[in-house]
């Protein structure tokens, strides 16, 4: 690589003069003093980088790997090989994929800049968490799944290996009730048997009462999922009270923390968790939190040897592009960048909520008096049941999208409790990255569906 301070050497006997030289050098020493910063201190930048600084980035990393070397005999059943240049786009140029035999962070002799890419990005997730709410973090990995099998992951991981005194019949995780088919799906991936804690109804708020979870604990058991972020009416676990447990019971503690980054509610939550008991593993989505497309997870622990364990778990190699994705959008943001995004969330969020008590005024409802700072509820009381259905499909044809509609006369999934919830309701979001004209937007189009449907005959 070329040395910026030899430049007045390198280009003594050219005719273009020094003092034009120095001028084009300080302009390409400013274009690449965030990538030196990066790659000396391994943390989110304050400021965000521009399109330009990333694509150079990852051009100068993916370039190391040997799919890029021009004179190599590429003779391997993985050789990097793809069709199309769209590929190489979709991957950042990291077609070796992360990994080595089964171990996501091992380095990979034929992809040096994969490598290199992906400590980076680990180092990144790691400052994130540290920065946004969780210091007591002491490592992090982004892998290349969603919360659902990333959950199977981290329990594959963490699981209790048989030997060890460890009965055969230690295989059932305790778990608050969470209307959610991934979280049962990652469990039974794993022929394990999940012990579901019913949530009861406190007024509006669905809850999980801890001396419930506490009852439900048998010899069998060997851990415990809980939950920060979900819809209401569901409320946030007692995770600091459920850490104590598992600390005092030797159970293996996963936090599900799906959407839960850009929230300091939640984010005191888990930090508060770690010092007062045990918590193994956080789980969060990137897409959910730093506005990348679906298919990556940050996982956290304030334990190195866990983080070890699930990178060591991961089966084969993995993809590279949703580690890219989350490299280029934290890259994008920078700290500034991202504080900005979640004072705007809880902007938006008051905003919300204010309109929709507003019109819930109008149309004699109420919003759901339950605890969660990104979704507002509101009930849907006086209109016919017959229609809650045609309701959903309205918002969706007025290109609405992300409300839930709640019709207790279907099906009680979703709020968490097998108690007959008193009132149907529809839930809508004010998440990281929505823009107050699209909220204003959806309220407006939300108050035309409704009274479309309400009136209809």
């Amino acid at each position: 690589m070329v040395d910026l301070g030899n430049l007045i050497d390198i280009y003594k006997h050219s005719k273009v003069p020094e003092n034009i030289i120095n001028r084009g050098k300080l302009v390409l020493k400013d274009f690449l003093r965030p990538i030196k910063i990066l790659l000396e201190q391994k943390c989110i930048p304050n400021e965000p980088w521009d399109d330009e600084q990333i694509s150079f980035f990852l051009k100068i990393l993916s370039q190391m790997d040997t799919d890029k070397d021009r004179k190599v005999a590429r003779v391997g059943e993985r050789e990097a090989r793809i069709m199309s240049k769209i590929q190489l786009d979709i991957s950042g140029g990291f077609c070796h994929g992360i990994g080595r035999s089964g171990f996501l962070t091992a380095p990979q002799p034929k992809a040096p800049g994969s490598s290199i890419m992906y400590e980076i990005t680990n180092y990144l997730a790691l400052d994130s968490m540290r920065k946004f709410g969780t210091p007591n973090i002491k490592a992090a990995i982004i892998v290349p799944m969603a919360t659902g099998m990333s959950l199977t992951l981290v329990l594959s991981a963490l699981k209790p290996k048989l030997g060890n005194g460890i009965s055969l019949n230690k295989n059932k995780i305790l778990i608050p009730q969470l209307d959610h088919n991934s979280i049962l799906k990652s469990i039974q991936f794993l022929d394990l048997i999940p012990k579901i804690i019913e949530g009861k109804i406190f007024g509006d708020a669905v809850r999980i009462n801890i001396e419930d979870i506490k009852k439900a604990l048998d010899e069998n058991c060997f851990g415990i999922i809980s939950f920060t972020s979900f819809f209401p009416p569901r409320e946030s676990d007692d995770i600091k009270e459920i850490s104590k447990f598992a600390e005092e019971k030797n159970l293996v503690h996963i936090i599900i923390n799906a959407y839960g980054v850009q929230s300091p509610f939640w984010m005191k939550l888990i930090r508060s968790a770690i010092d007062a008991g045990r918590v193994d593993a956080i789980i969060q989505s990137t897409d959910k939190n730093f506005l990348t497309p679906v298919g990556g997870s940050l996982i956290a622990s304030p334990e190195v040897k866990n983080i070890e364990k699930i990178s060591r778990a991961y089966p084969g190699r993995a993809s590279a592009s949703p580690i890219v994705n989350f490299l280029v959008s934290i890259l994008s943001l920078g700290h500034q960048g991202f504080l900005e995004l979640i004072k705007e969330q809880k902007e938006n969020y008051r905003f919300l909520k204010v309109e929709l008590e507003r019109f819930a005024k109008e149309i004699n409802e109420r919003v759901l008096d339950v605890f969660n700072p990104i979704a507002v509820a509101i009930t849907l009381r006086n209109i016919d049941k017959n229609k809650l259905f045609d309701l959903g499909g309205a918002l969706y044809n007025l290109r609405v999208t992300g409300p839930r509609v709640f019709n207790p006369n279907q099906d009680q999934f979703g709020t968490c409790t097998k108690e007959v919830y008193h009132s149907p309701y529809i839930v809508i979001n004010a998440a990281i990255g929505s823009k107050k004209e699209e909220i204003n937007e959806a309220v407006v189009r939300f108050k035309k569906a409704y009274y479309q449907i309400k009136n209809k005959k």
